[in-house]
């Protein structure tokens, strides 16, 4: 006998290799596994085989009916998965339901200085489009079901109208075929020359990001990090001894109606070590309510009886938001004395040794008018909105303001957690009010003026991260309409300005045109319109690679700073997709001077403090309360229990209608992307179609009180 070159299958053997015996029936999770029998290895032709034959025509039953088990095990498991993800649905459809009959729209909320046909026309532009691919979803099904299968091969279109040019049966192939020729002729053309556009755009904007990354990366490699010249100076010299180097510093906390955390700020600058004769904290409230002008008073006072250098200050005109505060308060007589000025928003808390890693920077240095610090934040996981917020802003301070704070000298100033020269800001013309981003305004035109910044990296500055979709919406929309109103202001003034080429290039370009119009402009244009556009019109194309390869690429780099939050990459690309209808409208406000670019919200704040503060803060009450009675306890949790009572029933949440109208679309798109079998553009489609339902449901980050 020839032996067997089936060498791979000397292992398996026949029959039946593992048995499914019942125990109960009516029980589906009691089951065990039995080995193989005898009667499975058995060699045909042997004594044994006979009576093998009997024993396996009498096994046939019993086999069959194991099957017969095994089938209804298997169905019992399908049965339950389809179980759970019905009560899954019905459970998204019931919040959805309560969060319509409950929640509030984002236009209740429209400002009255605003005119609220300017407002909603972005809107109603989306709801165009949404209406639009609902009825050529439809077209498309019915078209479907007719035969017009074209996959994704427009060409075969063509070639099935020049076979079906003299015999077209019905009224309906008729009129999708002229349909097609319109998509052919007139529709497809500029739509997929915007898609190729928008695609230059988006690879201009890459290559930047990749430029950016590849500067941090130089910095990390060669440990790049700036020095003050005076240590660079007691290092060569052969003295030892330092000079000590205490300037007179002001301190500006400007503050308006934030009672949660006006406490912990002013107790974090009080704290600063610097000899008291040298700085002045100046609380620069521009609070409209009674109470909370009353608390920050009270605190005030209380850190001047415990030896605190601190004035309180209240504007009775309030004009012109944060710069006309800060205007305000640099005007007093007093700031003559002072040679440089720290500024802290109310929600931030410098360490006590921030002051001495800063200032140095300054000394023999005439030429540097800002060091900026970089900022950490609190509440960085509280929820998923602080995640996907600490990514973009750790990539913001590690990779964009490091590398060009290093090898341009120039960033845009931050507002908060910075030290100023008062002679550069003098020299630049002092705060205007003629934007929302002054901070951004006066870093321009101390550039402009020949100025130099420093970026700290290794130096920060906790603060708080809005933990809700509506105040992390508010703040973007101001951080991104601001810049365009300054580009428009400032663009003949770079132009004029005796600074470089390079410096003139790297402003316009580089700084306002690709990273605060381009990014936004291409963001939404891209993937919350052309792309669904091309699933109705596939004559023109997407390729894959700008679908989810550079994407996927960019996120990459993105989340590299903040390596803990790589398991959120996928989150986070969805979301600042989702973020771009915000920025772009924000954008198109502030480049037409629109009634919501000069719109000026205060983020809200929860008051959270790091762990360090709280420690103090105990200490510090334990100190205060000794030979006090004991408090009622019983009284003050009654009182506790009725104020978050009071609480939770103010709070609510909100339905946003761009976000909404923006899902439908894309998921009406991710629709007709099965009809033509597109697999990652299906995908992406839905799960930014998902993504964008969440938000608009108010579904991500805490409810807003």
């Amino acid at each position: 006998m020839a032996p067997s070159f089936q060498w791979w299958a000397k292992e398996s053997h026949r029959g039946t290799p593992v048995v499914v015996k019942m125990e109960n029936p009516n029980n589906w999770s009691m089951l065990e596994l039995e080995s193989p029998s005898e009667d499975d290895f058995i060699v045909p032709g042997s004594e044994n085989h006979k009576s093998g034959q009997n024993n396996k025509q009498k096994s046939r039953g019993k086999n069959a009916k194991q099957l017969t088990w095994v089938l209804y095990l298997k169905a019992h498991k399908a049965a339950g998965c389809l179980t759970s993800i019905g009560s899954a649905m019905l459970g998204l459809v019931s919040a959805v339901r309560r969060r319509v009959a409950s929640g509030r729209t984002d236009s209740e909320t429209v400002n009255v200085s605003e005119n609220p046909t300017v407002k909603s026309r972005f809107y109603s532009c989306i709801k165009v489009f949404l209406w639009l691919s609902v009825l050529l979803l439809g077209f498309e099904v019915a078209a479907y079901f007719k035969g017009w299968h074209f996959g994704n091969v427009p060409h075969l279109q063509l070639e099935r109208f020049v076979s079906m040019e003299f015999g077209v049966r019905g009224i309906f192939d008729s009129m999708y075929s002229r349909w097609v020729l319109i998509r052919v002729d007139y529709l497809a053309p500029p739509l997929q020359f915007l898609a190729n556009a928008c695609i230059v755009l988006f690879l201009i904007q890459s290559v930047d990001r990749l430029v950016l990354c590849l500067g941090c990366f130089w910095i990390q490699m060669k440990k790049i990090k700036p020095v003050p010249k005076q240590a660079i100076h007691d290092i060569e010299s052969s003295d030892s001894k330092a000079d000590i180097y205490f300037p007179m510093v002001l301190v500006q906390i400007p503050m308006c109606n934030e009672k949660e955390v006006y406490q912990q700020s002013i107790a974090a600058v009080c704290n600063l070590d610097w000899p008291k004769t040298n700085i002045l904290v100046q609380i620069l409230d521009d609070s409209d309510d009674p109470t909370t002008q009353l608390l920050i008073k009270e605190e005030v006072h209380k850190w001047q009886l415990e030896g605190a250098n601190i004035v309180y200050r209240h504007r009775v005109i309030r004009d012109g938001y944060k710069a006309g505060n800060l205007k305000s308060a640099m005007n007093c007589s007093y700031v003559k004395d002072y040679e440089l000025v720290a500024i802290f928003d109310a929600d931030f808390q410098p360490a006590p040794d921030f002051l001495k890693r800063t200032v140095p920077h300054f000394k023999d240095n005439e030429e540097l008018a800002l060091v900026q610090a970089r900022w950490s934040f609190v509440n960085k996981d509280e929820n998923l909105l602080t995640r996907l917020q600490n990514i973009n802003l750790s990539f913001h301070f590690e990779v964009e303001q490091q590398v060009n704070g290093i090898f341009i000298n120039f960033f845009g100033f931050n507002g908060t957690a910075g030290v100023w020269r008062i002679k550069a800001l003098e020299e630049s013309g002092g705060w205007l009010e003629r934007t929302t981003v002054e901070d951004m305004d006066i870093a321009v035109r101390a550039h402009l003026h020949g100025w130099k910044f420093v970026f700290l990296n290794d130096v920060e500055c906790q603060c708080e991260l809005p933990e809700s979709y509506e105040a992390y919406r508010k703040q973007q929309h101001r951080w991104h309409s601001g810049p365009m109103q300054l580009f428009r202001l400032c663009l003949p003034d770079i132009i004029r300005s005796k600074i470089g080429v390079w410096k003139k290039a790297n402003l316009i370009f580089l700084f306002f045109l690709l990273r605060k119009l381009i990014l936004p402009f291409y963001s939404f244009t891209l993937f919350c319109i052309i792309l669904p556009m091309t699933m109705f019109v596939p004559e023109a194309e997407l390729p894959t690679w700008v679908v989810c390869y550079i994407p996927a690429t960019m996120s990459f780099l993105n989340i590299l700073p903040s390596p803990r939050s790589f398991p959120f990459i996928v989150p986070y690309l969805l979301f600042e997709n989702t973020m771009s209808v915000t920025k772009f409208n924000a954008m198109i406000s502030g480049l037409f001077q629109l009634g919501s670019a000069y719109e000026w919200v205060v983020t809200k704040k929860s008051g959270r403090s790091s762990e360090g503060d709280l420690v103090a803060l105990v200490e510090k009450d334990q100190k205060h309360q000794r030979g006090v009675s004991v408090p009622n306890l019983d009284a003050m949790e009654r009182d506790e229990s009725k104020q978050e009572y009071n609480k939770k029933k103010k709070k609510h949440n909100r339905i946003y209608t761009k976000e909404l109208a923006l899902a439908f679309l894309l998921l009406t798109a991710s629709a007709r992307s099965l009809l033509s079998a597109q697999g990652i553009h299906f995908y992406f489609l839905l799960f930014q179609g998902v993504s964008f339902l969440l938000v608009g449901l108010d579904l991500i980050g805490e409810q807003v009180e």
